[in-house]
Protein backbone atom coordinates (compact mmCIF):
# COMPACT_ATOMS: atom_id res chain seq x y z
CA UNK A 1 0.00 0.00 0.00
CA UNK A 2 3.08 2.23 0.77
CA UNK A 3 4.57 2.25 -2.44
CA UNK A 4 1.20 2.16 -4.32
CA UNK A 5 1.03 5.41 -2.58
CA UNK A 6 4.25 6.60 -3.63
CA UNK A 7 3.91 5.90 -7.10
CA UNK A 8 0.77 8.11 -7.13
CA UNK A 9 2.41 10.66 -5.90
CA UNK A 10 4.80 10.74 -7.66
CA UNK A 11 2.96 10.00 -10.81
CA UNK A 12 0.83 13.56 -9.58
CA UNK A 13 3.98 15.27 -8.93
CA UNK A 14 6.14 15.09 -12.45
CA UNK A 15 2.40 15.89 -14.03
CA UNK A 16 3.28 18.58 -16.24
CA UNK A 17 0.77 21.44 -17.19
CA UNK A 18 1.22 22.79 -20.18
CA UNK A 19 2.03 19.35 -21.31
CA UNK A 20 6.32 19.13 -21.83
CA UNK A 21 5.60 19.02 -25.34
CA UNK A 22 3.95 22.64 -25.60
CA UNK A 23 6.57 23.67 -23.47
CA UNK A 24 8.81 22.70 -25.89
CA UNK A 25 7.00 24.54 -28.85
CA UNK A 26 6.02 27.33 -26.81
CA UNK A 27 10.38 28.12 -25.61
CA UNK A 28 10.74 28.06 -29.91
CA UNK A 29 8.49 30.31 -30.71
CA UNK A 30 9.71 32.84 -27.99
CA UNK A 31 12.76 32.69 -29.52
CA UNK A 32 11.68 33.18 -32.70
CA UNK A 33 9.43 36.13 -31.30
CA UNK A 34 13.03 37.69 -29.77
CA UNK A 35 15.67 36.70 -32.39
CA UNK A 36 13.03 37.43 -35.93
CA UNK A 37 14.16 34.42 -38.57
CA UNK A 38 13.12 34.46 -41.71
CA UNK A 39 14.20 31.16 -42.49
CA UNK A 40 13.51 28.18 -40.32
CA UNK A 41 13.99 24.47 -40.38
CA UNK A 42 12.75 21.86 -38.17
CA UNK A 43 14.56 18.77 -38.50
CA UNK A 44 12.53 15.66 -37.12
CA UNK A 45 9.02 17.44 -37.48
CA UNK A 46 7.53 14.14 -37.61
CA UNK A 47 3.61 15.69 -37.40
CA UNK A 48 4.20 18.91 -38.36
CA UNK A 49 2.69 20.47 -35.02
CA UNK A 50 5.66 22.96 -34.37
CA UNK A 51 5.97 24.24 -37.95
CA UNK A 52 1.90 24.92 -37.87
CA UNK A 53 2.37 26.79 -34.82
CA UNK A 54 5.19 28.81 -36.23
CA UNK A 55 3.46 29.57 -39.80
CA UNK A 56 1.91 31.72 -37.48
CA UNK A 57 4.95 33.89 -36.60
CA UNK A 58 5.14 37.23 -39.24
CA UNK A 59 8.93 37.19 -39.15
CA UNK A 60 8.93 33.43 -40.43
CA UNK A 61 8.95 33.69 -44.63
CA UNK A 62 10.24 30.00 -45.28
CA UNK A 63 9.50 27.12 -43.01
CA UNK A 64 11.12 23.61 -44.01
CA UNK A 65 10.31 20.46 -42.18
CA UNK A 66 12.15 17.23 -42.58
CA UNK A 67 11.55 13.87 -41.36
CA UNK A 68 12.74 10.82 -42.05
CA UNK A 69 9.55 8.85 -41.94
CA UNK A 70 7.12 10.32 -44.88
CA UNK A 71 4.14 8.77 -43.72
CA UNK A 72 4.17 10.77 -40.43
CA UNK A 73 4.20 13.38 -42.08
CA UNK A 74 1.62 12.89 -44.94
CA UNK A 75 -0.87 12.14 -42.15
CA UNK A 76 -0.70 15.85 -40.78
CA UNK A 77 0.72 17.72 -43.48
CA UNK A 78 -2.82 19.06 -44.40
CA UNK A 79 -2.75 21.20 -41.41
CA UNK A 80 0.03 23.46 -43.37
CA UNK A 81 -2.00 24.69 -46.20
CA UNK A 82 -3.32 28.13 -46.49
CA UNK A 83 -6.94 28.59 -45.40
CA UNK A 84 -9.96 30.42 -47.33
CA UNK A 85 -9.22 33.10 -44.89
CA UNK A 86 -5.51 33.42 -46.24
CA UNK A 87 -6.74 34.20 -49.24
CA UNK A 88 -9.21 36.65 -48.79
CA UNK A 89 -6.87 38.72 -46.31
CA UNK A 90 -3.37 38.10 -47.89
CA UNK A 91 -0.06 38.65 -45.21
CA UNK A 92 2.05 41.29 -46.23
CA UNK A 93 4.67 38.79 -46.36
CA UNK A 94 5.94 35.73 -48.28
CA UNK A 95 5.59 32.64 -46.92
CA UNK A 96 6.69 28.90 -48.12
CA UNK A 97 6.22 25.61 -46.36
CA UNK A 98 7.85 22.24 -47.37
CA UNK A 99 8.07 18.82 -46.28
CA UNK A 100 11.34 16.94 -47.25
CA UNK A 101 11.67 13.36 -46.37
CA UNK A 102 15.34 12.01 -45.51
CA UNK A 103 18.03 11.42 -42.92
CA UNK A 104 19.87 14.52 -40.65
CA UNK A 105 22.95 12.61 -41.46
CA UNK A 106 22.75 13.31 -45.22
CA UNK A 107 23.46 16.66 -46.66
CA UNK A 108 21.47 18.53 -48.91
CA UNK A 109 21.60 21.86 -50.20
CA UNK A 110 17.89 22.39 -49.84
CA UNK A 111 18.74 22.69 -46.27
CA UNK A 112 21.36 25.63 -46.72
CA UNK A 113 21.16 29.61 -45.80
CA UNK A 114 18.44 29.17 -42.54
CA UNK A 115 18.14 31.47 -39.81
CA UNK A 116 17.42 28.92 -37.19
CA UNK A 117 17.22 24.96 -37.05
CA UNK A 118 15.81 23.07 -34.21
CA UNK A 119 16.12 19.32 -33.03
CA UNK A 120 13.27 19.19 -30.97
CA UNK A 121 13.76 15.46 -28.93
CA UNK A 122 15.73 13.95 -31.93
CA UNK A 123 18.79 13.24 -31.68
CA UNK A 124 17.67 10.28 -29.44
CA UNK A 125 16.13 8.34 -32.02
CA UNK A 126 19.49 8.25 -34.03
CA UNK A 127 21.42 5.15 -34.74
CA UNK A 128 25.59 5.79 -33.48
CA UNK A 129 26.78 6.25 -36.92
CA UNK A 130 23.73 8.86 -37.72
CA UNK A 131 25.22 10.67 -34.28
CA UNK A 132 28.72 10.42 -35.40
CA UNK A 133 27.30 12.36 -38.59
CA UNK A 134 25.23 14.78 -36.98
CA UNK A 135 27.31 17.64 -35.95
CA UNK A 136 29.01 17.74 -39.36
CA UNK A 137 25.95 17.90 -41.34
CA UNK A 138 24.10 20.21 -38.95
CA UNK A 139 26.52 22.74 -37.17
CA UNK A 140 29.67 22.81 -40.13
CA UNK A 141 27.21 22.16 -43.42
CA UNK A 142 23.64 23.94 -43.00
CA UNK A 143 25.53 26.01 -40.44
CA UNK A 144 22.63 28.20 -39.34
CA UNK A 145 22.85 31.14 -37.24
CA UNK A 146 21.08 29.43 -34.29
CA UNK A 147 20.09 25.62 -33.54
CA UNK A 148 18.37 24.50 -30.47
CA UNK A 149 18.75 20.72 -29.22
CA UNK A 150 16.34 19.54 -26.84
CA UNK A 151 16.91 15.87 -25.57
CA UNK A 152 15.47 13.88 -22.42
CA UNK A 153 17.30 14.20 -19.31
CA UNK A 154 17.93 10.73 -18.14
CA UNK A 155 18.68 11.82 -14.70
CA UNK A 156 14.65 12.65 -14.37
CA UNK A 157 13.99 9.22 -15.60
CA UNK A 158 13.63 7.83 -11.61
CA UNK A 159 10.50 10.14 -11.16
CA UNK A 160 8.86 8.75 -14.18
CA UNK A 161 7.62 5.68 -12.17
CA UNK A 162 6.35 4.13 -15.76
CA UNK A 163 9.99 4.46 -17.11
CA UNK A 164 11.78 1.71 -17.10
CA UNK A 165 15.08 1.81 -19.60
CA UNK A 166 13.86 4.57 -22.57
CA UNK A 167 11.12 6.76 -22.08
CA UNK A 168 10.18 5.47 -25.73
CA UNK A 169 10.99 2.36 -27.59
CA UNK A 170 12.57 4.01 -30.42
CA UNK A 171 15.51 5.78 -28.16
CA UNK A 172 18.63 4.87 -28.83
CA UNK A 173 20.00 6.32 -26.08
CA UNK A 174 18.93 8.92 -23.05
CA UNK A 175 22.32 11.19 -21.89
CA UNK A 176 22.59 12.58 -18.18
CA UNK A 177 23.23 16.21 -17.97
CA UNK A 178 27.00 15.59 -18.29
CA UNK A 179 26.77 13.74 -21.20
CA UNK A 180 24.91 16.04 -23.18
CA UNK A 181 26.50 18.93 -22.45
CA UNK A 182 30.10 17.38 -22.90
CA UNK A 183 28.48 16.51 -26.72
CA UNK A 184 27.29 20.00 -27.05
CA UNK A 185 30.23 21.68 -26.11
CA UNK A 186 32.50 19.72 -28.47
CA UNK A 187 30.56 20.39 -31.30
CA UNK A 188 29.89 24.30 -30.57
CA UNK A 189 33.94 24.25 -29.76
CA UNK A 190 34.41 22.25 -33.38
CA UNK A 191 31.77 24.77 -35.55
CA UNK A 192 32.65 28.10 -33.73
CA UNK A 193 29.58 27.93 -31.77
CA UNK A 194 28.66 29.53 -28.65
CA UNK A 195 26.55 27.17 -26.18
CA UNK A 196 23.71 27.73 -22.95
CA UNK A 197 22.16 25.11 -21.16
CA UNK A 198 18.78 25.36 -19.63
CA UNK A 199 15.52 23.02 -19.83
CA UNK A 200 11.48 22.75 -19.19
CA UNK A 201 10.15 20.35 -16.67
CA UNK A 202 11.33 21.53 -13.17
CA UNK A 203 11.27 18.63 -10.57
CA UNK A 204 9.60 17.91 -8.00
CA UNK A 205 10.10 19.80 -4.27
CA UNK A 206 13.10 18.27 -3.03
CA UNK A 207 14.84 16.73 -5.90
CA UNK A 208 16.16 19.59 -7.72
CA UNK A 209 19.29 17.93 -7.38
CA UNK A 210 18.49 15.76 -11.30
CA UNK A 211 17.41 18.59 -13.53
CA UNK A 212 15.05 19.32 -15.51
CA UNK A 213 12.90 16.39 -17.42
CA UNK A 214 13.80 18.23 -21.13
CA UNK A 215 17.33 19.75 -21.21
CA UNK A 216 17.81 21.82 -24.19
CA UNK A 217 21.40 23.19 -26.02
CA UNK A 218 20.80 26.43 -27.62
CA UNK A 219 23.50 27.32 -30.24
CA UNK A 220 24.68 30.29 -31.86
CA UNK A 221 27.43 30.78 -34.45
CA UNK A 222 30.29 32.80 -33.73
CA UNK A 223 30.94 34.45 -37.12
CA UNK A 224 28.21 35.03 -39.95
CA UNK A 225 29.30 33.19 -42.78
CA UNK A 226 29.71 35.02 -46.42
CA UNK A 227 27.97 33.02 -48.93
CA UNK A 228 27.66 29.35 -49.05
CA UNK A 229 29.68 26.93 -47.54
CA UNK A 230 33.51 25.65 -48.94
CA UNK A 231 31.89 22.22 -49.72
CA UNK A 232 28.55 23.23 -51.70
CA UNK A 233 29.46 22.42 -55.00
CA UNK A 234 30.49 19.04 -53.42
CA UNK A 235 26.75 18.21 -53.09
CA UNK A 236 24.73 19.97 -55.97
CA UNK A 237 22.83 16.79 -55.85
CA UNK A 238 19.14 17.07 -53.77
CA UNK A 239 18.78 13.78 -52.10
CA UNK A 240 15.80 14.58 -50.39
CA UNK A 241 12.72 13.69 -51.64
CA UNK A 242 10.01 17.02 -51.47
CA UNK A 243 6.25 15.55 -50.43
CA UNK A 244 4.83 18.79 -49.46
CA UNK A 245 4.68 22.79 -50.66
CA UNK A 246 2.43 25.61 -49.91
CA UNK A 247 3.08 28.71 -51.21
CA UNK A 248 1.22 31.13 -48.68
CA UNK A 249 -0.41 34.22 -50.78
CA UNK A 250 1.13 37.46 -50.14
CA UNK A 251 0.76 41.20 -50.58
CA UNK A 252 3.94 41.19 -52.37
CA UNK A 253 2.86 38.64 -55.31
CA UNK A 254 0.79 41.54 -57.73
CA UNK A 255 -2.76 39.57 -58.52
CA UNK A 256 -3.18 39.44 -54.74
CA UNK A 257 -2.42 42.86 -54.18
CA UNK A 258 -4.48 43.77 -57.08
CA UNK A 259 -7.04 41.82 -55.69
CA UNK A 260 -6.85 43.21 -52.27
CA UNK A 261 -6.62 47.18 -53.51
CA UNK A 262 -9.61 46.89 -55.40
CA UNK A 263 -11.88 44.78 -52.85
CA UNK A 264 -10.86 48.04 -50.49
CA UNK A 265 -11.10 50.29 -53.36
CA UNK A 266 -14.97 49.65 -53.82
CA UNK A 267 -15.89 48.85 -49.94
CA UNK A 268 -14.36 52.37 -49.37
CA UNK A 269 -16.24 53.91 -52.50
CA UNK A 270 -19.69 52.39 -51.50
CA UNK A 271 -18.83 53.71 -47.69
CA UNK A 272 -18.40 57.03 -48.90
CA UNK A 273 -21.33 56.91 -51.98
CA UNK A 274 -23.67 55.26 -49.36
CA UNK A 275 -23.56 58.40 -46.72
CA UNK A 276 -23.69 60.96 -49.67
CA UNK A 277 -27.20 58.69 -50.89
CA UNK A 278 -28.46 58.68 -47.18
CA UNK A 279 -27.92 62.89 -46.90
CA UNK A 280 -30.07 62.96 -50.05
CA UNK A 281 -32.30 60.79 -48.78
CA UNK A 282 -32.61 62.87 -45.80
CA UNK A 283 -32.96 66.36 -47.46
CA UNK A 284 -35.78 64.57 -49.46
CA UNK A 285 -37.43 63.50 -46.96
CA UNK A 286 -37.57 67.09 -45.37
CA UNK A 287 -38.71 68.55 -48.63
CA UNK A 288 -41.53 66.03 -48.20
CA UNK A 289 -42.56 66.98 -44.70
CA UNK A 290 -42.52 70.49 -45.13
CA UNK A 291 -39.78 70.90 -42.98
CA UNK A 292 -36.85 72.04 -45.62
CA UNK A 293 -37.48 75.71 -47.26
CA UNK A 294 -34.67 76.22 -49.08
CA UNK A 295 -35.69 75.12 -53.09
CA UNK A 296 -36.20 71.51 -53.59
CA UNK A 297 -32.78 69.81 -53.48
CA UNK A 298 -31.58 68.65 -57.11
CA UNK A 299 -30.64 65.51 -58.09
CA UNK A 300 -26.86 67.28 -59.44
CA UNK A 301 -25.27 68.52 -56.57
CA UNK A 302 -21.46 68.44 -54.51
CA UNK A 303 -21.65 67.23 -51.34
CA UNK A 304 -19.35 67.19 -48.43
CA UNK A 305 -18.65 63.92 -46.46
CA UNK A 306 -17.04 65.19 -43.11
CA UNK A 307 -18.50 62.50 -40.77
CA UNK A 308 -15.39 60.31 -40.95
CA UNK A 309 -12.17 61.94 -40.59
CA UNK A 310 -10.29 59.57 -42.05
CA UNK A 311 -12.38 59.52 -45.26
CA UNK A 312 -12.09 63.00 -45.89
CA UNK A 313 -9.92 66.07 -46.13
CA UNK A 314 -12.56 69.08 -45.70
CA UNK A 315 -9.82 71.61 -46.60
CA UNK A 316 -9.16 70.02 -49.66
CA UNK A 317 -12.37 70.00 -52.31
CA UNK A 318 -10.98 69.00 -54.67
CA UNK A 319 -10.79 65.32 -53.82
CA UNK A 320 -14.44 65.27 -52.46
CA UNK A 321 -17.23 63.06 -54.30
CA UNK A 322 -20.68 64.20 -55.66
CA UNK A 323 -23.42 63.06 -57.36
CA UNK A 324 -24.44 63.78 -61.19
CA UNK A 325 -27.87 62.57 -62.06
CA UNK A 326 -27.68 58.67 -61.15
CA UNK A 327 -23.90 58.54 -60.84
CA UNK A 328 -21.41 58.99 -57.99
CA UNK A 329 -18.13 60.13 -58.63
CA UNK A 330 -15.45 58.99 -56.41
CA UNK A 331 -11.97 61.26 -56.93
CA UNK A 332 -9.25 58.47 -57.00
CA UNK A 333 -7.76 61.00 -55.19
CA UNK A 334 -10.37 61.01 -51.95
CA UNK A 335 -9.72 57.18 -52.22
CA UNK A 336 -6.16 57.27 -51.86
CA UNK A 337 -6.02 59.60 -48.73
CA UNK A 338 -7.70 56.45 -47.38
CA UNK A 339 -4.66 55.54 -44.63
CA UNK A 340 -5.53 51.51 -45.88
CA UNK A 341 -5.63 52.17 -49.31
CA UNK A 342 -2.37 54.23 -49.14
CA UNK A 343 -0.54 51.67 -46.97
CA UNK A 344 -1.53 48.70 -49.64
CA UNK A 345 -0.83 50.52 -52.66
CA UNK A 346 2.31 53.07 -51.44
CA UNK A 347 1.84 55.71 -54.20
CA UNK A 348 -1.26 57.30 -56.57
CA UNK A 349 0.30 55.67 -59.21
CA UNK A 350 0.12 52.47 -58.03
CA UNK A 351 -2.99 52.36 -56.77
CA UNK A 352 -4.36 53.76 -60.76
CA UNK A 353 -2.41 51.19 -62.18
CA UNK A 354 -3.81 48.33 -59.99
CA UNK A 355 -7.50 49.12 -60.61
CA UNK A 356 -7.47 50.32 -64.17
CA UNK A 357 -9.97 47.94 -66.39
CA UNK A 358 -11.34 46.35 -62.74
CA UNK A 359 -13.75 49.50 -61.79
CA UNK A 360 -15.54 51.60 -63.78
CA UNK A 361 -13.59 54.89 -64.35
CA UNK A 362 -14.48 58.28 -65.52
CA UNK A 363 -12.87 59.48 -69.30
CA UNK A 364 -10.02 61.04 -67.46
CA UNK A 365 -9.46 57.88 -65.26
CA UNK A 366 -9.61 60.28 -62.59
CA UNK A 367 -12.67 59.19 -60.49
CA UNK A 368 -14.08 55.74 -59.78
CA UNK A 369 -18.36 55.58 -60.78
CA UNK A 370 -20.67 54.15 -59.01
CA UNK A 371 -24.29 53.95 -60.12
CA UNK A 372 -26.69 54.76 -58.06
CA UNK A 373 -29.78 54.03 -60.39
CA UNK A 374 -31.21 51.47 -57.85
CA UNK A 375 -31.19 54.11 -55.28
CA UNK A 376 -33.26 56.37 -56.77
CA UNK A 377 -35.99 53.53 -57.47
CA UNK A 378 -35.92 53.66 -53.90
CA UNK A 379 -36.59 57.28 -53.53
CA UNK A 380 -39.66 56.40 -56.68
CA UNK A 381 -41.01 54.05 -54.35
CA UNK A 382 -41.20 56.22 -51.26
CA UNK A 383 -42.72 59.37 -53.11
CA UNK A 384 -39.76 61.20 -52.58
CA UNK A 385 -39.44 63.03 -55.60
CA UNK A 386 -41.34 62.42 -59.17
CA UNK A 387 -40.48 59.48 -61.28
CA UNK A 388 -38.15 60.76 -64.78
CA UNK A 389 -39.14 58.04 -66.58
CA UNK A 390 -41.98 58.38 -69.23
Amino acid sequence: MDEKLRKDELTRTVKFTPPLYKQRYQFIKQLVNKHKPKKVADLGCADCRLLWMLKFCNCIEMLVGLDISEDVMKEKMHMLYPLPGDFLQPSERSLTVILHQGSVAQKDPHMLGFDMVTCIELIEHLEIKELEKFPEVVFGFMSPAMIIISTPNSEFNPLLPTVTLFRHPDHKFEWSRAQFQNWALDAAARYDYTVEFTGLGAPPPGKDDVGFCTQIGVFVRKYLKNGEPETVEEYKEHVYKTIFKAVYPSLKDEKYLQTAVVNEVVRTSQTIARRLLDKRKSKYKKVRDGVETDPPFLTSCFLKDVEDPSLTKADNPHIEPFINGQTVYMPLAKIFSVPKVKQLCGTFETLSKLITGKVALSNDGSALLIDTEYENEELENEHLFPSSKP
